[in-house]
């Protein structure tokens, strides 16, 4: 009882931290890196380019390759216009549940996995353990791909990562990437009386966004014959279309947002491609009236997905420690993906429901934070 007590008590500490992607996470980050230091984990804290923001890659035992990566994203969603029965960055306990932002996406995990801490600074490793926490997982993976890029350059290669996203602790091995952009379309404006003499920009953005649902119907038909995943073909949604300010002028400007969740890398490819190749043929129409037309697709985030392999030594250790019967896919995204490009086995294993994650009163229960230190103190055998 006193490992989970004092995960409680981190967890409230970690609550306490306002680390909405959008505001930094640099106290957060100095006070794990001070507490793991205290413990003799060699940190290293790495800043993003605007310095209001950091990983921390933090490691216990010997130096090299081949150690075991626990890794959580210190970032959480906004609170704003959400209706809240307390302070959400006060944790409240309310019969055995934690509640407050980040209760279960995805600090639960970092409480146990810094709770559990000062056991595996004593531990004997054979290997070395890091323990990883990164920024901005919610906007689009920055700080996990910024990382993993460090590792590269560094020449670490750990061989398995425990990623803590909140499955009610089940053992998830595979999901799809998600690939996020934003298309600006440049016209010109006019009076709507006159069509010929502007370019509408939201018409192009109209025909472009026919051409994507053309393309999501290609996707249906391209999904493998063994894909594990529901739907078991890559998703496209468009989620916004802005343009326009009257009914009688010709908008100048159009915005779309859109994603894909691809299931194999040769979908994005063939979608990016082809879209591409159909902004191409609006542009000549659009230039002959105003030279200065543009259709632009900017990368908003592209966060690989995580592909199930035959043989994953974490996927197996994690299943018999918590007793699952295997692994299994899930539909939303993780960091996963991005350290599997490194050569790594990888599976997402963390208390709480992802039902809980970014709604109102989010919490994580106890139960929870107790089953996910029982995995994590059965590490020590695989370890040792």
């Amino acid at each position: 009882m006193e490992l989970l007590y004092r995960t409680e008590g981190l967890l409230g500490e970690l609550i306490g931290f306002p680390t909405v992607s959008a505001d930094g996470n640099l106290d957060l980050i100095g006070w794990a890196s001070n507490y793991l230091k205290g413990l003799g984990a060699v940190c290293d804290v790495s800043l993003d380019e605007s310095g209001t923001k950091a990983n921390l890659f933090a490691s216990f035992g010997p130096e090299g390759d081949g150690g075991l990566v626990l890794s959580g994203h210190s970032d959480v969603v906004p609170v704003a216009d959400q209706e809240w029965s307390s302070d959400p960055f006060v944790m409240e306990d309310r019969e055995g549940r934690l509640y407050g932002r980040g209760a279960c996406d995805m600090k639960g995990f970092i409480a146990c996995v810094l709770a559990i801490a000062p056991q595996i600074a004593q531990w004997p490793l054979k290997r070395p353990v890091h323990i990883v926490l990164t920024y901005d997982e919610e906007v689009g993976c920055f700080g996990a791909r910024a990382l993993v890029e460090e590792l590269r350059a560094r020449e670490l290669r750990p061989a398995t990562a425990i990623l803590g996203e909140p499955t009610m602790m089940r053992v998830i091995d595979g999901h799809k990437g998600c690939f996020e952009y934003t298309t600006r379309i440049t016209g010109c404006a006019g009076h709507g009386s006159t069509p010929d003499h502007g370019v509408n920009a939201a018409v192009c953005a109209t025909r472009y966004a026919g051409r994507l649902m053309e393309l999501e119907q290609d996707l249906r038909r391209r999904a493998p014959v063994d894909s594990p995943f529901t739907p078991p073909w890559t998703t496209l949604n468009i989620g916004r279309i802005q343009s326009g300010h009257a009914h009688n002028v010709i908008p100048d400007h159009a915005e779309i947002d859109w994603e894909m969740r691809p299931v194999q890398q040769s979908d994005a490819d063939h979608v990016l491609t082809e879209i591409d190749r159909y902004a191409a043929t609006l542009l000549p129409g659009m230039r002959a009236v105003h030279p200065e037309a543009t259709i632009t697709r900017e990368v908003i985030g592209e966060v690989a997905g995580l592909h199930p392999v035959p043989h994953n030594a974490i996927a197996e250790i994690v299943s018999e420690l918590t007793g699952a019967n295997g692994a299994d896919v899930v539909a939303f995204g993780t960091e996963a993906g991005l350290f599997q490009s490194l050569g790594m086995d990888c599976v997402v294993c963390g208390p709480g429901s992802i039902e809980q994650a970014h709604k109102p009163d989010e919490y994580v229960s106890r139960d929870q934070l107790a089953a996910c230190l029982e995995m994590l103190k059965g590490l020590e055998r695989h370890l040792t």
